[in-house]
């Protein structure tokens, strides 16, 4: 089934619900290109009725003020989605809505990625379900719809006993809106307040766009519902001592401005540069980074080195992802359509990159020639984050093992590769100390230890273990 990364964003008891919806996915938009959507719930004088417009690409492009328009009601749900594997297929876009004859139409946005999603669908199946996408995000609805309980709150405590893994949910169904998160809190979603109505978001960047108060976090196995003038929750469970928050989402995947735990993503990741230039000071001319998750990383490591920052890659912020590549020659231009040295900062000087994080490497080595080509004396590559060795099974796009680069070889091969005159990680103790203002949060390093907090399971078991193992998710 599919592995996703997203961005989701509910609104409730507002006259322009879909509309703020709509601007909160833009401030989202980092969180998910390939495809987006919108669904409303508006209740007449005989029932209630569902409204919903996706399609792929940005918000800007698949939602127009004649979509807002026809999306009615003050109840509205909104997702941005990028697949990391598998066909890309309309029916996969969320939000999903499901008729029900218990509660009318529900409607489901998810972040995250369930480990035990194929061995749930497969038992489905067999018991009759007919599952319409290849989306790990159907299985909630499967679950919800199979439940004997009566109440919508009841079948949700079913449903958080049988799913494993990763899942932020924002759930609209009856005139309400539920904000569900696992126990272990992998992924972000906060609560909001704009006036008279609740507001439920990925990040706070949503929040502050559309002028909403931020309220808190949603806790970790909490369910947390919403009516008109009113707010309740429960926990399906018993709450685990230790969260496990993605320690990626601060590194790179959460926007700057967003929050975590109250303490600024654009703070923690200048002092992962801080620490960093402790741990791997070299004498060089200048620092810069590698637009734009890399530039709070290199403000902090250029501060604690006092060496000059300097903005000597820049960014054309207007590619898209996608870019059409007929030959080898043109696809090496790929990098240069996004990032061009100003030659005249680098020739003959003696440089310290800054980047976020490696993963494949093969966008850095393209960076790497292409500084050197600028004139560059020296190149030393430093990264705000430890070598990440290991798959991410919670939501974030990493490959399979055998396509991380850190996983099949060390610091001084990786530093070959790249050409680099040095190379340098964050280490793991240095992230953990840059992430300790987070008091009340434990972070997940499974990426960079292998040391998975929520069992895996069948396919994903054997991947994590044999580095060649098939990718679970595809589909």
């Amino acid at each position: 089934m599919l592995k996703e990364e997203c961005g989701i964003m509910g609104v409730l008891g507002a006259k322009e619900a879909s509309n703020l919806v709509y601007l909160g996915l833009y401030a989202l938009q980092h969180r998910g290109q390939e495809a987006c959507g919108i669904v409303s719930l508006n209740r007449d004088e005989k029932s209630l009725k569902y409204y919903d417009h996706k399609g792929f690409g940005l918000v800007s492009d698949v939602i127009n003020r004649s979509a807002i328009d026809s999306l009615k009601g003050d109840l509205a749900l909104g997702h941005v989605r990028y697949s990391t594997q598998g066909g890309k297929l309309l029916q996969n876009t969320q939000p999903f809505v499901f008729k029900t004859p218990a509660h009318g139409p529900i409607g489901i946005a998810h972040n995250g990625n369930l480990t035990n999603a194929n061995d749930i669908k497969a038992d489905l199946e067999k018991k009759g379900s007919i599952f319409t996408t290849t989306s790990d995000s159907e299985v909630f609805i499967h679950l919800l719809a199979r439940s004997q309980k009566q109440s919508l709150e009841e079948k949700i405590k079913d449903m958080m006993g049988i799913v494993r893994g990763a899942y932020s949910l924002v759930l609209i169904a009856e005139n309400k809106m539920y904000a569900i998160r696992d126990r272990h809190g992998f992924r972000p979603l906060v609560i909001g307040k704009k006036d008279e109505s609740w507001v439920v978001a990925s990040e706070s960047c949503a929040l502050d766009l559309i002028d909403a108060c931020f309220v808190r976090d949603v806790e970790p196995g909490e369910v947390v519902c919403f009516k008109r003038g009113e707010i309740s929750s429960f926990f399906a469970k018993k709450k685990l001592e230790k969260r496990s928050f993605c320690s990626f989402e601060p590194i790179y995947f959460s926007r700057p401005d967003s929050l975590v735990d109250n303490q600024s993503v654009y703070q923690l990741r200048r002092k992962m540069g801080e620490i960093l230039a402790q741990e791997s000071h070299v004498d060089a001319d200048i620092v810069f980074a590698i637009p734009d998750s890399g530039v709070p990383v290199a403000i902090g490591y250029a501060e604690q080195s006092k060496l000059p920052m300097e903005l000597a890659l820049v960014r054309n912020h207007y590619v898209g992802r996608t870019f059409i590549e007929p030959t080898q020659q043109i696809r090496d231009f790929g990098v240069k359509l996004k990032l061009n040295p100003v030659s005249h900062l680098i020739k003959d000087k003696r440089v310290i990159i800054i980047d976020d994080s490696l993963v494949r490497g093969t966008t850095s080595i393209k960076i790497m020639r292409m500084i050197r080509q600028a004139g560059a004396k020296e190149i030393h590559f430093r990264l705000g984050c430890p070598p990440i060795t290991h798959s991410c099974y919670y939501g974030v796009a990493t490959p399979k093992r055998k396509n991380l680069l850190a996983a099949q070889k060390n610091t001084h091969e990786i530093k070959r590769i790249l050409e680099a005159d040095s190379l340098a990680f964050l280490s793991q103790e240095g992230l953990q100390q840059a992430l300790s203002d987070v008091k009340k949060q434990s972070f997940c390093y499974a990426c960079f230890n292998g040391s998975y907090e929520e069992p895996i399971f069948t396919q994903i078991s054997k991947e994590a273990t044999d580095p060649y193992g098939p990718g679970v998710f595809a589909c």
